[in-house]
């Protein structure tokens, strides 16, 4: 659902493809010195291109918006008829978009955080008696995750390198090649400086009373890291081409 990406949004890279097409799959069957060096030729080396296979991962489109589904059930079911008739659209709505991502092949483990994250937002929202109390979680989360990604870059181990490296073939030793970890360095801090756009936004809009504009941002920030993804996976590859 829509909180299920807010909650692991650098998850969906690792985890949302199809079952027989999980990430590093076509890396095992290469040889190892390969896979520690040497670019995957199959890589995209557009940026249009990486943001396509970047949002495949993500599930696509599609799948975006049946991550959110049950979140839009909810609010549109309390705009017309109250927080009982929310519960119950969300009671309808998380057990269909499981089902659907596994129609479609996604991940099992995603579905299924998926599907707990909804019912403890569901939680929060009954045990407070109020719409918008769904989203207290996802408001929150941005603030986590980007401590999180600032801390990487600290420890002079930024968060990107760690997820992308190996998709993109880079060297074992990435930290010491400095075009590499100047790349992955602003990249993990373009998505903190996302993650703090996204807590303000979140912040005004739970304020504000407006669980429509608090579901809308959690199914928009899926394309946003998408594309950081993408950025990253074309300018790795590029640095890695061009390192001596």
């Amino acid at each position: 659902m829509t909180n299920d990406l807010a909650a692991a949004p650098t998850e969906q890279f690792a985890t949302a493809r199809p079952v027989d097409d999980q990430p590093g799959d076509e890396l095992d069957d290469q040889p190892a010195d390969r896979q520690a060096d040497e670019p995957d030729d199959d890589q995209p080396t557009t940026l249009s291109a990486a943001l396509r296979r970047s949002l495949a991962r993500s599930g696509g489109m599609t799948g975006i918006l049946v991550a959110g589904l049950p979140a839009i059930a909810f609010v549109a079911a309390d705009a017309v008829g109250g927080l009982t008739w929310a519960f119950i659209a969300l009671a309808v709505a998380a057990p269909v978009a499981f089902g659907v991502r596994l129609a479609r092949r996604e991940s099992l483990r995603g579905a299924l955080i998926g599907l707990a994250v909804a019912g403890v937002c569901a939680g929060i929202a009954a045990f407070s008696g109020e719409a918008r109390a769904f989203f207290l979680l996802p408001t929150l989360i941005p603030a986590v995750l980007g401590v999180v990604f600032l801390g990487s870059v600290l420890v002079r181990r930024p968060i990107t390198g760690m997820i992308f490296n190996r998709l993109v073939g880079g060297p074992a030793d990435w930290r010491e090649h400095p075009r590499l970890m100047r790349v992955y360095t602003l990249s993990t801090l373009a998505a903190v400086a996302f993650h703090a756009v996204n807590l303000v936004a979140r912040g005004f809009a739970y304020l504000a009373d407006q669980p429509a504009v608090l579901a809308a941002l959690g199914v928009a920030a899926a394309p946003v890291f998408a594309l950081i993804a993408a950025v990253t996976l074309v300018a790795a590859r590029r640095a890695i081409t061009a390192a001596p």
